[in-house]
């Protein structure tokens, strides 16, 4: 009777130990896609690819300059502008536009005045 007692518990252990070192891999997918302070989520690439094309759209759709020179980039909602144009008063609008798109959280003007 002790050696079925010993032998059922040998069998628990290597059990549990296999459960354990197949659900590893699967815990690690799982967190694999969350994002922190310096990288994005699946999601968040997602979204902020989005803001990138809807500002963009807004800076080539904009009745008063052209935008041309302007490169676009957004990280966790936070859109960074950069670039040439002619005038401040360009580089001032071109933050107006991007601060009106949905989804912005915050815009970074690095767009340099000729």
């Amino acid at each position: 009777m002790k050696k079925t007692s010993i032998q059922t518990k040998q069998i628990t252990k290597i059990l549990s130990l296999a459960l354990c070192l197949g659900a590893l891999p699967i815990i690690s997918l799982v967190t694999g896609c969350a994002g922190d302070r310096y990288h994005q989520s699946t999601g968040e690439a997602i979204d902020d690819h989005g803001i990138s094309m809807r500002v963009k759209s807004a800076l080539a759709n904009d009745a008063e300059y052209k935008y041309d020179g302007v490169d676009v980039k957004t990280f966790k909602g936070t859109v960074q502008l950069s670039g040439f144009v002619d005038t401040s008063s360009q580089k001032s609008r071109a933050a107006e536009l991007a601060k009106g798109v949905d989804g912005v959280k915050d815009v970074d003007n690095n767009i340099t005045v000729k």
